[in-house]
């Protein structure tokens, strides 16, 4: 019985360790989000390149 208990508790607690991991991962907005403050930062020149770069990229990947 005691093992039983045992086995249980550390069911329990993995349980919890998994949920609050899924719950405290950052959000997949937050690398968006950082992307535009960068793109923000800098000037229309250089965000132009940045733009042309990743539309480049998008074209070549839909090839």
């Amino acid at each position: 019985m005691p093992v039983l208990v045992i086995v249980v508790l550390i069911a329990m607690v993995a349980t919890a360790a998994v949920l609050l991991r899924f719950r405290h991962r950052p959000h997949q907005d937050a690398g968006l989000h950082s992307f535009r403050r960068h793109i923000d930062a800098l000037s229309p020149e250089a965000r132009r390149e940045v733009i042309d770069r990743a539309r480049k990229r998008d074209d070549e990947e839909t090839d």
